[in-house]
């Protein structure tokens, strides 16, 4: 399937998201097709693959082995619905490294709907981009009351699981969260941040977490790529 020649979009970037897109749905499996095949099935040259390929190598998508082949290394990560978990949990679960980069850190005031969800007027904001394995996989905004905000900062954030943090630092006992997740766009800002095109899809999920006695402890506004975040839950069909 042909590439959009008119598209602003550099071909070597689109194609490099048809891959991704392939290793996600299941069409390539444990390994790429050669750059000869890729040639022909997205009708681009050599040099096009070449540099499509070596973005993915150097975001750990891909593994090149020289006479085997280009293997497919990267693991979506699947996040168990259900599960009151921190992002470094899930991460780790799946056998990747967890890693974090502050990028924001300050007292905002609350557009109108924060402030009905979280019954504050003004928190403290904490922005930052989430890692696995060294690969950006999502940007992570924390707002938090702002005496408990305060303190927070005094922490290397990019180093520490806020849900640690929390409970085993400032001895807050988190109970349960509400969350809601659905798709969205990346925007240039977090494009950037993240190394991808600016409108990529994205799963944004919004959780509120409260403590043992019902109390407002945190709100989170995440936006993770929708080719490494997945979120997965067993059903079962109930009989009469």
């Amino acid at each position: 399937m042909a590439l959009d020649y008119n598209n602003s979009i550099p071909l070597y970037v689109q194609l490099k998201q048809r891959i991704e897109q392939n290793i996600l749905d299941g069409s390539y499996i444990e390994k790429i097709p050669s750059e000869r095949e890729i040639m022909d099935e997205f009708y681009v040259s050599r040099s096009t693959v070449r540099q499509a390929i070596t973005e993915l190598v150097s975001e750990g998508v891909l593994d090149k082995r020289p006479g085997r082949g280009t293997f497919i290394s990267m693991k979506p990560i699947e996040d168990w619905l259900g599960n009151l978990s921190s992002t470094s949990e899930t991460i780790q679960r799946m056998g990747m490294e967890p890693g974090a980069k502050l990028i924001q850190s300050e007292v905002v005031e609350l557009p109108a709907p924060l402030k009905k969800i979280t019954g504050i007027t003004k928190a403290f904001h904490f922005k930052r981009v989430r890692y696995a394995d060294q690969t950006p996989m999502g940007i992570e905004n924390h707002y938090y009351p702002i005496h408990l905000g305060k303190k927070i900062r005094t922490y290397d954030l990019n180093k520490v699981t806020l849900y640690d943090l929390l409970e085993l630092q400032l001895g807050i006992h988190t109970f349960e969260a509400d969350q809601i997740i659905k798709a969205g766009n990346a925007t240039k800002e977090d494009a950037s941040l993240l190394g991808i095109s600016p409108g990529e899809s994205m799963l944004i999920a919004n959780r509120k977490l409260v403590d043992v006695h019902g109390k407002f402890v945190e709100f989170e506004h995440a936006f993770y790529r929708a080719d490494m975040y997945s979120f997965k839950i067993k059903l079962s069909r109930k009989h009469n």
